[in-house]
């Protein structure tokens, strides 16, 4: 079959790789001039460090079968995320944990002496957290909420988080030891030589081609046998029901001599800074030595028209017009929509290139028992 991949992601080069390896024509374009999408890496002229053009992406999972995919397109080197926060004029560590708390409230507490302050400081009137507010006055009580959570969140997001789900802060977890590592995951680490050189080996197939600088339009469609879409789910439809929320990203990049921060993220919790974060990329390259030195300021605003769209709000208002578009979604022909802009959710790479797997995997059997293709493949 003719295939075509709407997009150069992880997601559309993953499925690309699978269903050519099966005998399929599949082209992939992207409107941008570069594979990988948000992912993508490249070094920086001035200073000849690796950068993440569209904010660090930094590889973490417990999957075994995405790790062992990932290695055969690249050299994967050790990394571990160690974020430092700013908060009232003090800097502390990330997540919370034994040290921010003793830290933030001048003790030393053990680990069984720690667990019993917060429960103390918790609102345990709170049985079941509705809001991201609720959520975290229920794990760390008002003192942390109020300086690490409340003020990055409401730039994050830019809304209060008494109106974002409970769910959102089930991704951050506190520590009662010193571990500072962010992640709890398995397998971490950075690819040796940026994502964009793992992508490009992926979509390296003679049966796989790639067209850059190529916007879909759909005059397309009567070329191929059925399209992969990973772009934003309400753009296949025209947007007919109005616009899903995205949140984007600016970036205030500058250099500097030597080393400007110390580590590879500092995130600034007050509100009243208003940027959420400072990276400096060439510490997520431990590896390379570089004299001088390139950082992101990090803003997050609503998406506009023009702007790339990084990760869906899923605001109430958002979920009433998605039940809409799925409704679409489910019986459209010809289309199967894929990454975290189809299908509207906030996915970290490990799982968007798991069900980019499970889709092809899906497609081949589904040809195999000639059954239709589906519009989703996601449990």
């Amino acid at each position: 079959m003719k295939f075509l991949c709407v997009g150069a992601g992880f997601s559309c080069a993953v499925i690309a790789r699978e269903l050519a390896q099966s005998g399929h024509k599949v082209t992939v374009i992207d409107q941008r001039s570069h594979t990988a999408g948000n992912c993508h890496t490249e070094r920086d002229k001035e200073t000849n460090v690796m950068v993440h053009i569209y904010g660090p992406h930094i590889f973490h999972t417990n999957n075994e079968t995405v790790w062992n995919y990932l290695q055969k397109f690249g050299e994967f080197m050790p990394y571990t995320n160690r974020v430092k926060a700013v908060s009232g004029g003090q800097v502390y560590s990330l997540p919370v944990n034994l040290h921010t708390i003793n830290q933030f409230y001048g003790k030393t507490f053990s680990p069984k002496e720690a667990k019993a302050w917060i429960t103390e400081q918790s609102d345990q009137s709170i049985t079941e957290p509705q809001t991201f507010e609720e959520q975290a006055m229920k794990f760390v009580g008002k003192d942390l909420y109020q300086a690490f959570f409340k003020g990055y969140t409401a730039k994050q997001w830019g809304v209060s988080p008494t109106k974002l789900p409970a769910s959102i802060l089930k991704r951050l977890p506190v520590r009662f030891n010193y571990d500072d590592n962010y992640f709890a995951h398995k397998y971490q680490g950075m690819p040796k030589n940026g994502y964009t050189e793992i992508v490009d080996n992926i979509l390296n197939h003679e049966n796989i081609t790639v067209q850059l600088n190529t916007p879909f339009d759909e005059t397309m469609l009567s070329e191929y046998d059925h399209v992969f879409w990973s772009a934003p789910l309400d753009a296949w439809f025209k947007h007919q029901f109005g616009k899903l929320g995205y949140r984007t990203l600016d970036f205030e990049a500058f250099t500097d001599e030597g080393d400007f921060q110390g580590n590879a993220v500092i995130n600034y919790c007050d509100e009243a800074v208003p940027y959420t974060r400072i990276t400096e990329h060439k510490y997520f390259a431990s590896w390379e030595q570089h004299e001088k030195t390139v950082c992101y300021k990090e803003f997050s605003r609503s998406c506009e028209d023009g702007d790339i769209p990084y990760y869906p709000i899923r605001l109430a208002e958002d979920q009433a017009l998605l039940s809409q578009y799925e409704n679409l979604a489910n019986q459209a022909k010809g289309v199967s929509f894929v990454g975290r802009l189809g299908t509207y959710r906030y996915l970290d790479m490990d799982v968007t290139i798991a069900e980019a797997l499970k889709t092809a995997q899906g497609v081949l059997d589904d040809l195999a028992n000639n059954q239709a293709i589906q519009p989703f493949y996601f449990a």
